[in-house]
């Protein structure tokens, strides 16, 4: 046996078992070294094995050791499921490779920031069903992957417009079944990749368009059950549906809750004749209000809803009955203009009756001596008859 086949039956014996590599070297008087030499190699392989078998084990039971003691860990799907287990807080020991949790149907009443900082590869987060009534404007930080977010069925009463600048990723928002009388005008790009968005059964009035313009990939919007006040400020909402559902989207019901007049009635039924745009602030009311802020040197407190209506009460959307002139000149100005208006009006309509007074004069008078003309010779004809006849 040559030293190169011998070498090449080495080579394959480190692919098979030891007493095979074992079998094929012995007798052989060439290859004393090699046998020594494989019998080694065989001897690390075998040790390598079982290290990577031990290793394998150890992650195993790792795993399986950090699953929260009240929850159930799914660790071919990477979820792991805390719902109804009367939880207070969010679990500290969980898995980092975790993509799904759910932790509906508890008692969470409040979450700190970085809340979630031990699972960065979370892509779907179920909180539905606590008593969260608000939520920090990091509690998400470090949640680069999510795309589902239910906070449904809470307590929650209005959203920071920085809460969600942490979500580039997010797909579906469901904030049904709280207490938002509020949304952020200008959540930022995080919800570029929004499609669906959920807010039924709130307490909310007014819907800023600004808003809606920012989810320019929306397909599903869901705005039913809450206290719209069909005003002015709801317009731009309505004209905002009409596209969105020309396009192709899917959304609910908007029943308007007020005014009175429009209680009860679906908002893309009413006619957009019937509405004015909003007016705007009087320049000379501002101009007041700063000199009461500058002579005050204080602050003065906006609340959310003057906020989100773009510093604008919300009375002054209501349709009022147009107010009478208060200057007494002007009054008289238009009398004047309106009595001229008139008096020309009327000079016109005698000039056209004079007009056809005169045209039906002539008319008649060239029609009589036409028709003069025209009965003489029947008439001369009528003697020369009588003239010939015999005696």
């Amino acid at each position: 046996m040559g030293m190169n086949e011998t070498f090449l039956q080495v080579v394959e014996g480190v692919r098979r078992p030891r007493v095979t590599l074992l079998v094929i070297l012995k007798g052989n008087t060439h290859t004393d070294t090699a046998y020594k030499l494989a019998s080694h190699l065989s001897s690390f392989l075998s040790v390598v094995g079982e290290l990577l078998l031990l290793w394998g084990t150890l992650a195993l039971l790792q795993l399986a050791g950090s699953c929260p003691e009240k929850c159930h860990c799914h660790s071919s799907s990477r979820s792991i499921d805390c719902s109804r287990r009367g939880l207070a807080d969010v679990p500290q020991d969980l898995p980092p490779q975790t993509q799904t949790l759910l932790l509906q149907d508890n008692q969470i009443g409040q979450l700190p920031a970085f809340a979630f900082r031990s699972v960065p590869q979370l892509t779907t987060l179920n909180l539905g069903n606590n008593s969260l009534s608000h939520l920090a404007a990091g509690v998400f930080h470090g949640l680069q992957h999510l795309q589902v977010l239910n906070l449904t069925q809470n307590s929650l009463h209005f959203l920071e417009s920085r809460l969600f600048h942490s979500l580039p990723q997010l797909r579906e928002l469901d904030l049904s079944s709280n207490d938002i009388r509020h949304l952020p005008t200008s959540p930022g790009k995080p919800w570029q990749n929004l499609t669906v968005f959920a807010v039924q059964q709130n307490q909310l009035q007014h819907l800023d368009r600004a808003l809606l313009e920012s989810m320019p990939r929306v397909r599903l919007l869901l705005l039913k059950d809450n206290l719209w006040k069909c005003n002015c400020h709801l317009l731009s909402l309505k004209l905002w549906l009409e596209k969105f559902i020309y396009k192709g989207g899917v959304t609910d019901s908007v029943i308007c809750a007020s005014p009175d007049t429009w209680k009860g009635e679906d908002l893309l039924k009413i006619p957009h004749e019937l509405y004015q745009p909003c007016p705007f602030p009087s320049p000379d009311v501002g101009s007041s209000r700063g000199q009461q802020l500058g002579s005050a040197h204080q602050p003065v407190p906006v609340s959310p809803e003057t906020h989100s209506l773009g510093e604008r009460d919300p009375s002054e959307c209501e349709l009022k009955p147009k107010p009478r002139p208060t200057s007494l000149r002007h009054a008289v100005a238009t009398v004047i203009i309106t009595g001229i208006v008139c008096g020309i009006v009327c000079l016109m309509m005698l000039a056209a009756a004079i007009y056809g007074c005169t045209y039906a004069a002539i008319t008649a008078q060239y029609h009589g001596g036409r028709l003069a003309q025209t009965n003489e010779p029947v008439k001369m004809e009528g003697k020369e008859l009588y003239a010939s006849s015999p005696a």
